[in-house]
């Protein structure tokens, strides 16, 4: 499916090269985002979990795009593989540790096997992360980010997946096609919801 996304010229494929950049995008984006504030109760915790995941997940295993500085796109191709590896899980665990303490590597752990447990097993696109720095919002850079891999999932026949994180974000994914799938994951009794959503191909 890949070879099927075309970006236009406002968009440019990452690389590892481009991880740290892309990391710190689309956790800036998340810096207010409920679930993940509950998740690791700072910024730092959010910052690390998501510089790890672009540099060790889907910069090096994923299609990782972005809009300069502005914006940027985590996703992971059918077929992919988003877990993390046993050294992955310790880089996890010295970064929570030290930005978030203790609690957040259990609430981390907890969050992990709800989303795996729910995580669909037919073949799908899956958007682990799209964010748009505060000084691009409102520009439509969102919707234009979005746009290239849905394009190729109605190119080519296949659904899209992902967990919202944040309910004020679920306008947008429904005007992008995206429908509820199932209930939101509780981690936690105390935890915000995380809502699994589905994108049947158009």
């Amino acid at each position: 499916m890949e070879h099927s996304i075309e970006l236009p010229e406002e968009l440019q494929r990452a690389g590892l090269d481009d991880a740290a950049r892309i990391g710190d995008i689309t956790a800036e984006a998340f810096r207010h985002d409920p679930f993940n504030l509950w998740l690791f109760r700072n910024f730092a915790g959010i910052r690390a979990l998501f510089g790890l995941q672009a540099k060790r997940v889907y910069g090096p295993r994923g299609y990782c795009y972005s809009a300069g500085d502005e914006g940027a796109c985590m996703w992971m191709m059918p077929g992919g593989d988003t877990a993390f590896r046993t050294s992955d899980y310790m880089h996890f665990a010295a970064k929570t540790l030290l930005a978030s303490g203790p609690g957040a590597i259990g609430r981390g752990l907890l969050t992990g096997k709800a989303m795996e447990a729910r995580h669909p097993d037919f073949p799908h696109a899956y958007l682990f992360s799209i964010g748009v720095r505060e000084r691009a919002r409102g520009t439509g850079l969102g919707r234009r980010l979005i746009a290239p891999v849905l394009d190729a999932c109605d190119r080519t026949g296949t659904r899209a997946y992902l967990e919202n994180s944040n309910p004020a974000n679920a306008g947008f994914y429904a005007s992008c096609g995206f429908e509820a799938m199932g209930g939101p994951i509780h981690p936690a009794p105390d935890s915000p919801p995380l809502q699994p959503m589905i994108r049947e191909p158009r």
